[in-house]
């Protein structure tokens, strides 16, 4: 196998070359960053980094097509977030037997519990296709077409795969603002199952208090397992004779812990951040995107929790979507501070000026202190136009707000305009293509994940508040056709006789498309009205979209050319990369914030609980963590029981679950979150407060030797050879 790094030695690392920041792809690891990770601590050559067979990165997985994970046994156990896991344990999860509240483990194989619709999936190759994407002329086609094209080199590329091996998926992305492409090989497994769980009190102690926030206690775990084929081994649907998968690729999972300035990396995939990104565009994110979207949710969540804490069966439905709206919620609002605190868009403004008197000029000075020409021609950047980016953001700013009011009031968390939405956008007519007498809307029932009275109100308080906050050329025609000549102006009046009519809520009614009856529904009315405004905002943004991408495009090919002597890496789009720094804490308001916390901090937490509903416990859990000894996961240096830990690594959203590595590859913890000082890293890295927060997989084990007595998962873990 070609190597992954070249082996040239430089002196130093470039300038602008920081130890903290970066998701780098493994697949063109720059030679200096690997080389200032040698300097900061890694022992790992190239070949046990990425190139053996039993490289670490093998042992790391896409979870879900949202998350990340680590296999961490020979016989497929899968390490991930406990939020990661929250779906699926919720889906598993019944008054009677509610393994939200109270916890999961499996006794033996035959007890983990299948997951319908979940993956994990294993990243093979990837390869730059640039030159291939350019010679087919994406760079001439608008949004749509560019999609279609990716689409095809994708199918034909799938097509070559499935023909050598049907259980690998080729996946083409976008890089660097869509100045380079690759292509990417993955494995996907298909049978995962729920194995381990913690109580909710602890997998997601601190809740929203902590959310976001150091210190933090959280044993933010759970574990499943891939199972397989039992004659061939490899990837399989759902089958009760499938049996675990056995693989030399996992983690070895340390009990050594780290230091303070310890070398720690993370693997796993990051969703998406956009550092490339204009100032024109931090303006339109933070007034057009993450304002809207704070002031939604907020409406949305406070009808969601008042339900929630009224019943325990709501509760059961509603803390998956709970969680992940409030999640963004909350980065939404620590975003748009972190943006205005550092003066964000200035300092950007600033960039951006000094960029374009290099373009006009044409030449720069090298660090040798020649003047190369600038080749204009091979990065277009005699096209980029700041006034031009200017106006067309400036005219997008608007569609761009009301997009975000729409899409969060009536596409997220909410049953019946999703259903209503999707009949007009061809999501959901069934019966035989062509036979339009024959075609027809029906909805299964999915009453397992929803509640009526919940959703009501949270439509009548979204109906309500929408209208509030958008111009009156947003508004359906059901507002003012509808709620104020029928209704009287009353919303609540309204969505009742929604939910009382509409057979799109009565799960298993057929409604056909071409009988009077369907245009008469009043669901499939309101979703009409939803399509045809969905649709203005749409279209006159289409345009919009195209030109700004082209001018993005334009000035990330123009920061590429102009610090060409220094590593870059690609924004984040959910594959896999790889950040490393170190261990250690940050200066907050002239005080050092610590870079871990101990077992008497949690329990001083738990003894609010009377007074913070996110500290309350169960009475065994503050027993747990008031023990006088941890035994062997009680830390050796420090003589603390870590919970949590803070390293430099460089992560976003995607990152759950990612794996934290030492510097010989060994497993020290998961990531799961950032810390609310610098929620702009998605757009700008400061390095001096942006931290990876994690859970010390030595607190993992613990409970799960302490409080779930898994010995026949320690032992697979921690005595694979056995």
């Amino acid at each position: 196998m070609k190597k992954l790094l070249s082996l040239l030695l430089l002196a130093t690392a470039p300038a602008g070359v920081w130890a903290d920041e970066g998701m780098w792809t493994l697949s063109d690891l720059p030679a200096a960053v690997y080389e200032q990770m040698k300097a900061e601590g890694c022992q790992l050559t190239a070949d046990q980094l990425w190139g053996d067979d039993n490289a670490v990165v093998k042992s790391v997985v896409n979870f879900g097509g949202y998350c990340s994970g680590v296999v961490v046994s020979p016989h497929g156990l899968v390490f991930t977030n406990h939020h990661c896991g929250f779906e699926a344990i919720r889906s598993h999860s019944t008054v009677e037997h509610d393994y939200m509240l109270n916890g999961f483990y499996a006794q033996t194989y035959a007890d983990e519990l299948p997951n319908k619709g979940l993956f994990v999936s294993f990243m093979l190759e990837q390869q730059d296709i640039t030159a291939q994407m350019q010679a087919l002329g994406i760079d001439t086609l608008d949004r749509q077409g560019r999609s279609h094209l990716v689409d095809s080199v994708e199918n034909a590329r799938q097509k070559e795969l499935t023909q050598r091996d049907s259980t690998l998926r080729a996946e083409v992305k976008p890089f660097y603002e869509r100045n380079r492409y690759y292509l990417t090989t993955y494995r996907d497994y298909e049978d995962v199952r729920l194995v381990f769980a913690v109580p909710k009190s602890m997998g997601k102690f601190g809740g929203e208090t902590d959310n976001w926030m150091w210190p933090r206690q959280t044993c933010d775990f759970s574990v499943f397992r891939i199972y397989v084929d039992p004659v061939t081994g490899g990837p399989a649907k759902y089958s009760k004779q499938n049996v675990p998968m056995q693989t030399t690729h996992y983690a070895p999972v340390s009990l050594d812990g780290y230091g303070e300035g310890s070398f720690a990396m993370t693997m796993g995939y990051p969703g998406s951040t956009e550092r490339y990104l204009s100032s024109y565009g931090i303006r339109e994110n933070r007034d057009a995107y993450n304002a809207p979207r704070v002031e939604v949710r907020t409406v949305k969540q406070q009808v969601m929790k008042q339900h929630m804490d009224r019943s325990e069966a709501v509760r059961i439905k509603y803390d998956s979507k709970y969680a992940h709206s409030s999640n963004y919620w909350k980065n939404s609002i620590g975003m748009n501070k972190c943006i205005d605190s550092i003066g964000l868009i200035q300092q950007k403004e600033l960039f951006e000026q000094k960029l374009m008197r290099w373009v006009e000029q044409g030449s720069r000075t090298s660090t040798q202190g020649k003047v190369p020409t600038f080749n204009a021609d091979a990065f277009a950047v005699k096209e980029l136009s700041p006034q031009l980016m200017e106006q067309l953001y400036a005219r997008r700013m608007r569609l761009a707000k009301a997009r975000t009011f729409f899409s969060e009031t009536f596409l997220r968390d909410i049953e019946l305009p999703l259903r209503a939405f999707r009949v007009h956008n061809g999501m959901e007519v069934k019966g035989p293509a062509g036979k339009r007498s024959k075609q027809y809307v029906s909805f299964d029932d999915n009453s397992d994940q929803w509640d009526q009275q919940t959703e009501r109100d949270m439509l009548v308080a979204l109906l309500e508040n929408y209208r509030r906050q958008v111009d009156a050329e947003w508004l359906p025609d059901f507002y003012t056709e509808t709620i104020d000549k029928k209704y009287g102006g009353s919303v609540a009046r309204y969505v009742d006789a929604l939910y009382a009519k509409s057979v799109l809520m009565k799960s298993g009614k057929r409604l056909y498309i071409n009988k009077r009856r369907f245009n008469r529904d009043m669901g499939v009315r309101f979703g009409l009205d939803l399509s045809d405004v969905w649709s203005k905002i749409r279209e006159q943004m289409a345009p919009l979209n195209d030109s700004i991408d082209a001018q993005e495009k334009l000035l990330c090919a123009a920061k590429l050319a102009y610090e060409k002597d220094q590593p870059h890496y690609s924004d984040a789009n959910f594959t896999l990369r790889l950040s490393y720094g170190q261990v250690g804490g940050f200066m907050l308001a002239g005080k050092p914030s610590g870079w871990y916390t101990s077992a008497p901090s949690i329990v001083r937490k738990m003894e609010a609980g009377e007074s913070v509903e996110d500290y309350r416990v169960e009475p065994v859990m503050k027993q747990l963590m008031s023990a006088a000894d941890f035994g062997p996961y009680q830390d050796r240096a420090t003589g603390d029981m870590h919970l949590c830990f803070l390293t430099n690594n460089d992560i976003t959203g995607g990152n759950s679950g990612s794996p934290m590595f030492g510097d010989k590859g060994q497993l020290i913890g998961l990531a799961f979150d950032g810390n609310w000082d610098s929620l702009a890293s998605d757009i700008f890295f400061d390095t001096r407060l942006a931290r990876c927060i994690g859970v010390d997989i030595r607190y993992v084990l613990y409970l799960m030797d302490r409080w779930g007595h898994a010995d026949r998962l320690l032992d697979e873990i921690l005595k694979p050879g056995r």
